[in-house]
């Protein structure tokens, strides 16, 4: 069937798309991918077999927002602890022992303004946080204004004065292990770090080690690398550490709207009209 072929719907980035798919498919027009990242995709060996790419960053902000808020506040809050201290046979602690860290007035530095890191400011903002934000380009003023957030060309000036830290970055060559031990040495003693981008977005070896040196109090990380992590990762067994399975977008509402903008672009594609969503190579 493959000259039938004239569009790809990825799911979760199902079919892998390589050179000997998109030369068994002469008539292909168009991948859709149902997400933002397009981290695997090969973009300039797509492109050149003359195929559109889009994505889906409309349907997936809201979710992917929501959920790096979740994270923030279960990790601040310690919700994982002590719903296990809650539901254990023996009820008995010290409240000492509990004692979360308070979200407001704290501040919170987002890397990564696109259309996720702006609604994480809108959240944040109803929170009453102070809002740090590192972007390649500048937000306009009212853009900033809007949700109260300050912009530092410097992502070590942020990394300084956040006390949660918020990676809402698209994973390519410069973001690769963007944050490793000199960036986590930036970091306070109390900060967290929250990533909601790609795993490899983080040098996780060197993670690992401020998390158990004391380097920075604790993460909570929608996604890793790989994904999921070997059962006998030390990750999962330290107290200071959430993590989720790259729940992102994951609710219902989304995951129809992911599917509603990819039949957009594909139907556009088809017609020979411009893609709501292309991505170009870059």
């Amino acid at each position: 069937v493959g000259k039938k072929v004239q569009a790809i719907y990825l799911w979760w980035h199902k079919p892998v798309i390589d050179k000997e798919l998109l030369q068994s498919l002469p008539n292909l027009k168009v991948i859709a991918n149902s997400g933002v990242g397009m981290d695997h995709l090969d973009l300039k060996l797509v492109a050149s077999f003359g195929v559109k790419m889009a994505n889906a960053p409309h349907a997936v902000s809201s979710s992917t927002a929501d959920t790096g808020m979740a994270l923030l506040l279960a990790s601040a809050r310690r919700l994982v602890e002590v719903h296990n201290i809650s539901i254990s046979p023996s009820v008995e602690y010290c409240e000492a022992d509990i004692l979360g860290v308070k979200i407001t007035g704290a501040t919170l530095g987002i890397i990564g303004m696109g259309s996720i890191g702006y609604k994480i400011a809108l959240r944040a903002k109803a929170f009453e946080m102070n809002i740090l934000y590192h972007n390649r380009t500048r937000r306009k003023v009212q853009e900033e204004q809007a949700v109260g957030a300050t912009y530092c060309k410097k992502i070590d000036s942020l990394l300084q004065q956040a006390d949660f830290v918020m990676l809402a970055v698209s994973l390519t060559p410069q973001t690769h292990k963007l944050i490793g031990k000199r960036e986590l040495e930036l970091m306070k003693p109390t900060a967290t770090l929250v990533n909601i981008s790609r795993g490899a977005v983080v040098d996780q070896e060197a993670l690992l080690a401020a998390l158990q040196a004391g380097v920075i109090r604790a993460a909570a990380l929608d996604v890793t690398s790989p994904e999921p992590l070997p059962r006998d990762h030390p990750l999962l067994k330290l107290k200071n550490v959430i993590i989720t399975p790259h729940l992102g977008v994951r609710t219902d509402k989304a995951t129809y709207m992911i599917t509603e903008e990819a039949v957009e672009n594909i139907l556009a594609a088809l017609s020979g009209l411009p893609l709501p969503s292309e991505v170009l190579p870059s």
